[in-house]
């Protein structure tokens, strides 16, 4: 027997919606943007779930609804997109700098009219994080808020709330508040019609950092970042559509590359990279420099997953191993990956990425 979406004890002591009078500019009271763009963008949301229920069209399954880190799904994101949403007529409802108290005022405004998805995906509230902006409560509250709306408006919808990505190149303070944010997220979670996902953990390298490759400016998806998306999501969401899963497509690392990793002075280093895949078997080498090389040994790759260890002598004698380990991007041409060694009796991870020549 599931449990009620969300519990009165929820209501009053987490929503605090109807308990007190809201203040302008809260994160749960609903408001407009007033840029002619934004504008625009909300009137043509309202136009494309409009004719996704006009007689005659495929119904949109699924909608994803957010900021600019869902509206990049119309960008970077766009191959994902075409494999895993667009067979599924998904509607994006994503628009850059958005709130919490925008999105809410969006979907009370149109951007539900007639839409009946068997899913809605939501990430939101990262904006909301700017420092004395909102609270870690008023942030939970503003999804809380629009996870209530979605529920009255589209009763029959399995709604996947996700815990909001991490930001910044290192683990800080404002990626701390977003963390308690996502704590608070879990209570909305109700075995049933409400699930909270939580993957951020994926796009972070094991000392914490947010590869370029994965991230370029610490906050915003690159391709390989939405490919980490769709696949950790693909099991709840074909669960939700009651549908079988996608599964991710097939490529190979074989070919040459240019690998780059953080030297010793902490400044980026560039050289060769030739990569054999026969199955689930990788082989290679990393060129380190004229004529010289070192093999891959141990190379296994899953999907897009893959590892290997290399070998180097040491100038002082002795020998480093590095367990280097990644992913390939949706489009074959990048690669983004950690690389393991131990020195001196310390353990050191670094993130590397490639693409191809």
């Amino acid at each position: 027997m599931s449990r009620p979406w969300i519990s009165a004890t929820l209501l009053a002591g987490f929503l605090w919606i109807g308990s007190r009078p809201l203040a302008a500019g809260t994160a749960t009271d609903p408001v407009p943007r007033s840029d002619d763009w934004w504008q625009k963008r909300h009137a043509s949301f309202n136009e494309a779930v409009k004719a996704g229920a006009s007689p005659g069209r495929s119904p949109a399954q699924v909608v994803f609804i957010g900021d600019s880190i869902t509206q990049g799904w119309e960008n970077d994101g766009k191959e994902v997109w075409a494999r895993y949403y667009a067979p599924r007529n998904a509607i994006n409802l994503g628009i850059g700098g958005d709130r919490t108290q925008h999105v809410l005022w969006r979907l009370e405004h149109g951007n539900l009219e007639g839409v009946r998805p068997k899913a809605a995906v939501v990430m939101i509230g990262t904006n909301n994080s700017n420092g004395d902006d909102n609270s870690v409560a008023e942030i939970a509250e503003g999804v809380a808020a629009i996870v209530k709306r979605l529920r009255t408006a589209l009763p029959d919808t399995r709604i996947l709330v996700l815990g909001i990505f991490p930001r910044g190149e290192q683990p800080n303070a404002q990626r701390g508040k977003l963390c308690q944010v996502n704590q608070l997220l879990q209570k909305l979670d109700d075995g049933d019609r409400v699930r909270f996902l939580d993957f951020g953990h994926r796009f972070l390298t094991a000392d914490g950092a947010l590869p370029k490759a994965v991230m370029p400016d610490a906050l915003h998806l690159a391709p390989a970042a939405y490919q980490i998306w769709a696949e950790a999501l693909e099991p709840h969401l074909s669960s939700a559509l009651g549908a079988p899963p996608i599964q991710p497509a097939a490529t190979t690392l074989a070919g040459n590359w240019t690998w780059t990793i953080n030297g010793p002075d902490g400044q980026p280093v560039s050289a060769p990279l030739e990569l054999t895949q026969e199955g689930v078997t990788v082989t290679g080498r990393f060129s380190r420099g004229p004529g010289a090389w070192l093999a891959i040994e141990n190379g296994t790759v899953d999907g897009r997953r893959f590892s290997w260890a290399v070998k180097r002598d040491r100038p002082g004698g002795g020998v480093m191993i590095y367990e280097m380990s990644g992913e390939l991007s949706p489009s074959g041409n990048e690669i983004v990956g950690t690389a393991k060694t131990t020195l001196d009796g310390n353990e050191m991870t670094s993130p590397w990425a490639a693409v191809r020549r």
